[in-house]
């Protein structure tokens, strides 16, 4: 079966949405890691949406397709691109990447057709769902609000610059990187190392180290996405 072939067949679910508490003038995409659905950060957004600041925010919550893992021995298991081994220079599943971010780029496309401003849409994720949310948001074709990755790590580093359209129009927008430096599963000098990456392109990171935390999220992390999304998407009033 030929790559374009495999990608039609995927099964994909339509995502969670969780819709906005007041008027709808912000999007934020939050992007799950492997093996979870949308509904795992279902809880996080419901934290998140306790601010007044975070009324107009539609939280979308996609669910990856379920594929072969080869970390996992092959077993399928919800993800949005295979994963070898997790370490650096390791062999990457570079269709795989480009078929989720274009999956992301569509739900980004639709946000803009349905009256959302691409600066008020930001990209998130934790894990795997991180790295795609860095990946797809820099190479996304508009200039976005804001990127998140929690735990996460730059993919294709190697190649990346051959993925930034013309213009790297997303050059200024903000990246809110966090990592647990007990992290057994994304070593925290993977994600350290994928930060001086970044910054070494020239790009706008903030790289913020929670002592103690291994591959999860904790509630200061929670309360620092919260804040960035605050600062990225704030409310517009009527």
């Amino acid at each position: 079966m030929s790559a374009a072939s495999s990608a039609s067949s995927l099964r994909r679910v339509a995502p969670l949405v969780i819709p906005a508490a007041g008027r709808h003038t912000a999007t934020v995409v939050f992007i799950h890691g492997l093996g979870d659905t949308g509904h795992g950060w279902a809880d996080a957004v419901g934290f998140w949406r306790t601010r007044q600041s975070m009324n107009e925010i539609k939280f979308i919550l996609p669910h990856a397709p379920h594929i072969p893992i080869t970390m996992n021995g092959g077993m399928p298991m919800p993800g949005w691109f295979d994963i070898k081994t997790l370490v650096k220079g390791a062999d990457e599943d570079g269709p795989g990447v480009l078929q989720s971010r274009d999956y992301l780029h569509g739900l980004i496309q639709q946000e803009i057709k349905d009256g959302i401003p691409a600066d008020r849409i930001v990209l998130g994720g934790f894990s795997q769902g991180g790295a795609m949310s860095i990946f797809a948001g820099l190479t996304a074709p508009v200039k976005i609000g804001g990127i998140v990755g929690l735990s996460s790590w730059l993919l294709l580093n190697q190649k990346f610059k051959d993925y930034v359209p013309d213009g790297n129009i997303n050059k200024d927008t903000p990246i809110f990187m966090g990592h647990g430096d007990r992290d057994p599963l994304v070593l925290y000098d993977l994600a350290k190392d994928s930060e001086k990456a970044l910054s070494s392109m020239g790009y706008s990171v903030t790289f913020k180290t929670y002592r103690g935390m291994e591959h999860q999220a904790c509630a200061e992390e929670l309360g620092d996405v919260e804040a960035f999304l605050s600062s990225r998407l704030p409310p517009k009033g009527h």
